[in-house]
């Protein structure tokens, strides 16, 4: 592939790492935009990758930075908000497609990927994917002007995750683990399998206005994960699952602790599952074979 300049939002992130490597290996230029660039100074040992700080929320910020730039990409995401009433989830998710739309417009950039989420639609039971359903909408309608791709995985791990390194962290203060929505199912995908989607996606004609499911090769229960990881620090913990009463009562009592370990928002993109009932994208578009959690997890759970 010709060397490409990329912009990337979202890009000091978990999966924004993984896929600035990818990049960065394929002898492509790409600009990360940040409001915090002395804290993500490690990135700048990948060639090419350069930070830039910013307010990626102000419009001509954006068309600067946009400009002679091949391919926009969107990782910018957020699973909890300051506040309960969806403004922040809108800010993020919704409010900024639409931003980086008008300036991938102004500046003639033809080529978009959206970071999406599975299970994203407009009468979702949380803020978050319906946000998330707002921003995806808000990208592709920068079509035919921009060729626009979205992703939507599932709950994405790896050794960076704030998802499985998280229920590490808690298992290690208590013998019983009193957890909320423990038969919600989910399809965890790797981050790797997700950064080279994206990365394949960029030349891909075929990929030009498609929405990709992206999954793991395993549908578990939250419980299963939960237990799979205790297993793996050698910790002899009791699980003591809620019901659905208990679990949103946690959720809302948690949402007025800092940093909201689990928020009643939380809950709600719980109560539905995040899992492939389609194609997933990652065997039927790109001929990945999905990496299962049980082939890395051991790398990075096993020595906390």
């Amino acid at each position: 592939m010709t060397a490409l300049t990329i912009c990337m939002l979202g890009g000091t992130g978990f999966i924004g790492h993984a896929l600035a490597a990818r990049l960065s290996s394929a002898g492509h230029r790409i600009d990360i935009l940040t409001r915090a660039g002395e804290r993500h100074r490690d990135m700048l040992v990948l060639p090419g990758v350069v930070l830039t700080d910013g307010d990626v929320h102000n419009p001509e910020f954006l068309r600067r930075q946009f400009k002679g730039v091949d391919v926009v990409i969107n990782l910018v995401g957020i699973l909890n908000e300051r506040g309960r009433s969806g403004a922040g989830f809108s800010h993020a998710h919704a409010q900024l497609p639409a931003k980086i739309v008008g300036a991938c417009r102004a500046e003639n950039v033809r080529r978009l990927l959206h970071m999406s989420a599975l299970g994203a639609q407009p009468q979702a039971p949380s803020h978050y994917l319906r946000s998330k359903a707002l921003g995806e909408d808000a990208a592709h309608a920068a079509a035919p002007d921009v060729h626009v791709t979205s992703f939507r995985p599932s709950v994405v791990f790896g050794a960076r995750d704030g998802f499985l390194n998280r229920f590490a962290a808690l298992l290690k203060f208590t013998p019983v683990f009193p957890l909320a929505c423990p038969n919600a199912r989910l399809q965890p995908v790797h981050v790797e399998d997700v950064a080279r989607a994206f990365a394949d996606s960029i030349a891909r004609h075929g990929a030009f206005g498609a929405r990709y499911d992206l999954c793991g090769p395993k549908i578990y229960r939250l419980r299963d994960i939960v237990a799979y990881i205790a297993a793996l620090q050698g910790r002899r913990v009791r699980i003591l699952g809620l019901n659905d009463r208990l679990s949103r009562l946690q959720a809302t009592l948690f949402d007025f602790v800092p940093g909201k370990p689990f928020s009643l928002d939380n809950y709600r993109s719980l109560t539905l599952d995040s899992v492939c009932t389609g194609a997933n994208a990652l065997q039927s578009v790109f001929g990945i074979e999905p990496t299962s959690m049980e082939q890395v997890a051991p790398s990075f759970l096993a020595l906390r």
